[in-house]
C-alpha cells in the first residue's frame, strides 16, 4: 500500500455509492479504499485504525435518516469533518453480450431494488433478489461469470468490474440524493485549516432536554437570536429513560464566534451537549465523470 495515500473506509464494496462520494469529496487525492460490509464494521475499522478516515450515509431524500448511524457516531470518539450530497443513480448491469431478455434474475441491495421497481414492472420475466450490497452484486457476476444474472449498481461498479450497462439511470425518482458524512478522529487539524480559510459554516450537535413545556422552544429562540440557522433536527429516544429524547441538530452560520456564543448560551438549558463536528457545508452533485476511477483497495 502506498503510504502517501489517504485511507478511507466505506460501507459497501468497491464501486458502491460510498466510494463515489468519497472520491468526489477528496477530489484529486489518492485513496486507499477499505470496504466494510456494514456500518458497525466501519466504525470498528476506524476504532482500530486511527489513520483511517470514514464516510457514512446519514440521510436520503426518499427514505429519510439512517437512525442507527446517529447513535454510533454519538457513542464513538469520531467527529464529522465534512459532508457530501450525492445524486444516486442506478444502472442495470450484466456480463457483456447479453440483452435484457436474457436476464432472469437481478440482485442488489433492498433499497436499490425498491428505487427501481417501476422499471422492472416492464420485465415480468425478471426476478428481483435482495443482496447485501449493490457493488458486491456486480462483483460476483464478474468473478463468477454469471450469465443470465444482472445487478443494480453504479456506473463506477460497471467500470471496475467490466460489466455492460443494459439500461441506464433506471431509478424511479430522479431527485434521489444521499447525504454522506466524512468522519475521523483527526478533527483538530482539519478544523484549524478550515477556520484559517474562513470555511467553517456548519456544525452538528446533540443534546437532551428536560421533559418540560417549552424546553425546545427556548433553544430555538436563542439560536435564532444568534443568527444560527437550523437545517435539520432529529429526535431519538434515550434508551432506559421513558419519554426523554436526544436531539441531533445541524446548524449553519456565517460568524463562527457567534456560533460558539450560541452554544455557550444554550448549554445551561441542555444536558449532554456534544459537538459532533464543525465543517464546511457540502457540495451536491453526481460526479462520476469527474472522478478518477482507479484506486487501490485493501481489506
Amino acid at each position: 500500500m502506498n503510504q502517501s495515500n489517504k485511507k478511507i473506509a466505506i460501507q459497501g464494496w468497491p464501486g458502491a455509492n460510498h466510494e463515489i462520494a468519497a472520491k468526489a469529496y477528496f477530489e484529486d487525492e489518492n485513496l486507499d479504499v477499505v470496504p466494510c460490509l456494514t456500518f458497525p464494521d466501519l466504525f470498528e475499522t476506524l476504532k482500530n485504525d486511527r489513520d483511517c478516515y470514514g464516510i457514512i450515509a446519514i440521510e436520503n431524500t426518499l427514505v429519510g435518516s439512517l437512525l442507527p448511524n446517529y447513535t454510533m457516531l454519538k457513542d464513538s470518539d469520531l467527529v464529522i469533518i465534512g459532508e457530501y450530497k450525492l445524486r444516486i443513480k442506478h444502472q442495470f448491469l450484466a456480463l457483456p453480450g447479453q440483452s435484457i431478455e436474457d436476464i432472469k434474475e437481478v440482485y442488489s441491495h433492498p433499497m436499490a431494488i425498491a428505487q427501481c421497481e417501476a422499471f422492472f414492472k416492464n420485465y415480468p420475466h425478471i426476478k428481483l433478489i435482495e443482496s447485501e450490497d449493490t457493488a458486491l452484486s456486480a462483483k460476483r457476476i464478474a468473478d463468477q461469470q454469471l450469465k443470465g444474472i444482472g445487478a443494480i449498481a453504479s456506473e463506477l461498479a460497471a467500470e471496475m468490474y467490466e460489466l455492460e450497462t443494459l439500461a441506464k439511470d433506471i431509478e424511479t425518482n430522479k431527485k434521489n440524493f444521499t447525504r454522506f458524512l466524512v468522519i475521523t478522529d483527526k478533527a483538530k487539524t482539519e478544523v484549524d485549516e478550515l477556520l484559517e480559510q474562513n470555511k467553517v459554516n456548519k456544525s452538528s450537535i446533540v443534546f437532551s432536554l428536560p421533559h418540560e413545556e417549552g424546553s425546545l422552544s427556548k433553544i430555538l429562540t436563542i439560536l435564532a437570536f444568534y443568527s444560527i440557522n437550523l437545517t435539520k433536527i432529529q429526535s431519538l429516544p434515550i434508551v432506559g429513560q421513558e419519554w426523554e429524547y436526544l436531539f441531533y441538530v445541524d446548524l449553519t452560520f456565517t460568524d463562527y464566534k457567534r456560533y460558539l456564543q450560541s452554544l455557550d448560551a444554550i448549554r445551561p438549558l441542555t444536558s449532554k451537549l456534544k459537538s459532533l463536528g464543525e465543517y464546511a457545508k457540502g457540495k451536491q452533485s453526481y460526479p462520476v465523470n469527474n472522478i478518477q476511477l482507479e484506486s487501490t483497495h485493501s481489506l
